[in-house]
């Protein structure tokens, strides 16, 4: 039996994380890997109900309430579907996971980091991601995308500030995660972001 990957894409909303998932999705299955493409908040059914209440743009939560929705979502996720997956050989790609609660609830909610990765961990079970692809954009070129794209979440609303913080947290976390996150540039056009996350992706399976 092949060894199972857990892979994961991160980024700040607008960044391509969907659109490049569904890529690296195609190449892995034409290479003979068996895939499994999952998200958070979400992946289960319970996950995914908890997602529409955290993100629901109707709502107004305080970032504890927050953080608790999502470490709940991912753990019923991570029983569910990322563990079995892992167990069976296959290869996980996961849009969002524990770096999108560090940057936003940590980073950016203000939340002691120290906490949440006690939290975190005992919701994961201290299974971490064997590659992290971190898609780096301008966050107001990344705003007029989502504006593009017309469809916004409670996140996305919280304003240009709010996301240059985000990104600020993404960055932070890779330089303090360097074995594990790759930083991509996803203002490149999106067949050369794929190129790059492939490349990294090659030496993940090569090593």
């Amino acid at each position: 039996m092949n060894k199972g990957y857990f892979i994961t894409l991160e980024g700040p909303d607008g960044s391509g994380k969907s659109t490049q998932l569904e890529h690296l999705a195609n190449w892995l299955a034409q290479r003979g890997y068996e895939v499994v493409r999952t998200r958070e908040p979400g992946g289960s059914e319970a996950a995914e109900r908890l997602r529409d209440l955290v993100l629901d743009p109707q709502l107004t939560m305080d970032e504890r309430t927050e953080t608790l929705l999502y470490l709940a979502a991912r753990a019923d996720h991570l029983a569910k579907v990322v563990r079995p997956a892992l167990a069976a050989g296959q290869v996980v790609l996961c849009d969002r996971f524990s770096d999108s609660t560090l940057v936003y609830q940590g980073f950016v909610r203000g939340l002691q980091l120290t906490e949440l990765m006690q939290l975190n961990a005992f919701a994961t079970g201290g299974l971490e991601p064997d590659l992290t692809l971190l898609l780096d954009g301008d966050p107001e070129r990344l705003a007029a995308r989502r504006e593009e794209r017309g469809v916004t979440d409670r996140f996305e609303n919280e304003g240009l500030a709010f996301q240059i913080k985000v990104r600020q947290g993404f960055l932070e976390l890779a330089k303090a995660n360097t074995q594990r996150i790759r930083v991509i540039d996803a203002m490149q056009q999106q067949e050369a972001v794929s190129a790059d996350l492939v490349k990294e992706l090659e030496a993940l399976l090569k090593s």
